[in-house]
């Protein structure tokens, strides 16, 4: 009831903006709409992107919750990094291995439907996390199972959500803004979230993250439930799934802009992001802390990637965006290298803060592009790849990064992470002029920037 009850109000204030925008409009209707801050929100105004808005925005602060609460539990379980990759191997190694074969299927059914099912999975996987923790029943090996459940389940999620993102918001003009706010609500958890799971832990034990994790999936479904979506109307498809396996395969490879970024992310994903995994290493036995210090830890990459998020919630246009994803990519190794140097809180919380925001401008940029290029039949596919690329690698970094801290540390780890990432950037910038040449044709047919006359590109080659 609460959850219905805060979703109701966050319509409701919406409509009180939305009707104070009218009368507003009315009395300068010759004036140019605002930019800035409401410039920013325009997604919201579609009352389905609302309601997700609304539900993720509590669940994902349930799901940030479980992510710290599970890496805690383990580290405190088995006092091992080796323990903490593969437990996150175990639960992103499905995205790999299913991600390809959830895309045809995604783009085979009503993606709501599938949400639902995955929401509804996800709700029990965390309600039996929650039990087994409460009851003082858990071990290493029930948090491996759990976590491999998840992540196949995680595997049909993204892509399906990814590919309803263009679906509840009707305007393809807004489909950057969507996904910005989308990214700043995944951010603002991310700030949340691990902050009260820090809390939380410290009063009572990790077994209540859960619990509160699993009921706020409810708001998620209730928002499926509520939206108005006209009926999906479903190509016939006259091709097996094995044909349709390769032909999304042939479009990622076939298409410059999706295959390079895509590239890029396999290998940040790869290196870069596993650090995630070695932060009860750095709170513990780096700065000395507790569950606390890596809440906090986790909270600064939030605001971080918030703060990123928002910057380009306030774009106009995915033109420019190119440029973004290797310059986020250099800003997120220049933050895991320091890190690495760092033995401070006070020092390493800034340095989360830079490398949260460099993460978030790729991210979401990368998304932006990709959202706009594909065709539509293609959706699902593509953003399993993207899936993937974003998730899948991540459990080989995840077993690489725990090997390897092992091995020489956790902090010089991070920074051999840190250099391969700028590597990475450094080969993006070089392929910039072949990615925007590709891109060129497809912006001018959507509108987004003028068409080149014919006569203007002869006169330029003549001179």
């Amino acid at each position: 009831m609460l959850i219905l009850s805060y979703m109701r109000i966050v319509e409701a204030a919406w409509s009180v903006k939305r009707i104070g925008m009218t009368v507003e409009s009315s009395k300068e209707s010759k004036t140019p709409q605002p930019d800035g801050i409401s410039h920013a929100w325009r997604a919201l105004k579609h009352r389905n992107f609302r309601l997700f808005f609304g539900g993720q925005s509590i669940s994902l602060i349930g799901t940030w919750m479980t992510r710290i609460a599970t890496s805690w539990l383990v580290y405190q379980l088995t006092k091992s990094p080796l323990m903490l990759g593969l437990v996150g191997f175990s639960g992103q190694i499905p995205s790999f291995l299913f991600a390809p074969l959830a895309g045809v299927i995604v783009d085979r059914m009503d993606r709501r439907k599938v949400l639902l099912w995955t929401q509804a999975l996800a709700m029990l996987q965390s309600l039996l996390l929650a039990a087994l923790t409460l009851a003082h029943r858990i071990n290493v090996t029930e948090i491996l199972l759990l976590s491999v459940m998840q992540g196949i389940i995680n595997a049909f999620d993204m892509p399906a959500r990814q590919s309803f993102m263009i679906r509840m918001v009707e305007d393809r003009a807004d489909l950057q803004n969507a996904i910005a706010i989308n990214s700043s609500m995944v951010n603002a958890a991310r700030l949340i979230g691990p902050s009260l799971a820090g809390i939380l832990i410290a009063a009572t034990n990790e077994g209540w993250c859960f619990l509160i994790d699993g009921v706020s999936y409810i708001a998620v479904i209730a928002s499926l439930l509520m939206m108005r979506i006209r009926h999906e109307e479903l190509q016939a498809h006259g091709t097996t799934m094995a044909e349709q396996l390769r032909q999304g395969w042939e479009y990622v490879t076939q298409s410059v802009p999706i295959r390079n970024i895509l590239m890029l992310f396999a290998l940040l994903s790869l290196m870069g992001w596993p650090f995630m995994v070695l932060m009860p290493v750095f709170a513990a036995e780096v700065l000395k802390g507790g569950a606390h210090t890596q809440g906090f830890l986790m909270g600064a990459v939030g605001v971080g990637a918030l703060a990123s998020a928002l910057v380009l919630a306030v774009r106009k246009s995915v033109r420019g965006l190119t440029k973004i994803i290797p310059i986020g990519a250099c800003v997120f190794g220049i933050g895991l290298i320091a890190f690495g140097f760092s033995h401070s809180l006070w020092l390493s919380l800034p340095i989360m803060l830079v490398t949260g925001f460099g993460m978030m401008q790729g991210i979401t940029s990368s998304n932006t592009i990709l959202q706009t290029l594909v065709d539509e039949k293609m959706r699902g596919r593509v953003m399993s790849y993207y899936t993937m690329a974003f998730v899948g690698m991540a459990p080989f970094g995840s077993l690489f990064a725990g090997a390897l801290a092992r091995a020489v540390g956790a902090q010089n780890t991070v920074i051999v992470s840190g250099i391969a990432c700028i590597c990475g950037a450094i080969w993006f910038f070089t392929r910039l002029p072949r990615i925007r040449k590709e891109i060129r044709p497809i912006y001018e047919r959507l509108g987004i920037i003028p068409i080149r006359q014919p006569a203007l590109v002869e006169e330029a080659a003549e001179n």
